[in-house]
């Protein structure tokens, strides 16, 4: 089962990327991106990475693609100009994605059925508790040097964004 929802997953978002290469609305192309995005968080899930998936939605899906978006609407791009440009490097980037697939079947094909039989398998890896556990026992002083580190950039880029203060 594991198995049918990584591959349903890959698939979905191999599709909404290749969506975004081909699209001619900039619109859509970010919208796929954000599928994409949220199931490659999807793809951290099942490998039993939730602290990377949650960093994944809320960074890339999240912060940067409400960037992109923004950025879009404040240029107003027409859909005239999509037409007026050329498709080589869709072309180019297709064809090295089919290298890339050629090269991935190829390490496939070499690849016998060989069981790995895995045990002691540590399955508290990758879990957010053991993350939080190591990161406020062991690496407390960094942490808070680091929280302090941001909390005076934010106040500088304040200071430099406010010239009436």
């Amino acid at each position: 089962m594991d198995q049918f929802l990584f591959f349903l997953v890959a698939f979905l978002a191999v599709a909404s990327a290749v969506y975004f290469v081909f699209a001619r609305n900039p619109l859509y192309a970010i919208l796929s991106l954000i599928v994409t995005m949220f199931s490659i968080a999807g793809m951290y899930i099942l490998l039993n990475a939730q602290f990377l998936a949650i960093i994944q939605i809320i960074v890339y899906a999240g912060a940067i693609m409400v960037l992109f978006l923004y950025i879009l609407m404040m240029l107003n791009l027409n859909k005239g100009d999509e037409s007026k440009k050329n498709n080589t490097l869709k072309f180019v980037g297709v064809f090295t994605a089919g290298i890339l697939l050629v090269g991935v079947l190829g390490v496939f094909r070499g690849v016998q059925d060989k069981h790995i039989v895995v045990e002691n398998v540590d399955r508290g890896i990758g879990l957010t508790k053991n993350l939080g556990r190591l990161l406020f026992n062991e690496y407390v002083l960094p942490f808070e040097l680091a929280s302090i580190l941001i909390l005076a950039g934010i106040v500088g880029a304040v200071l430099i964004g406010k010239k009436d203060l």
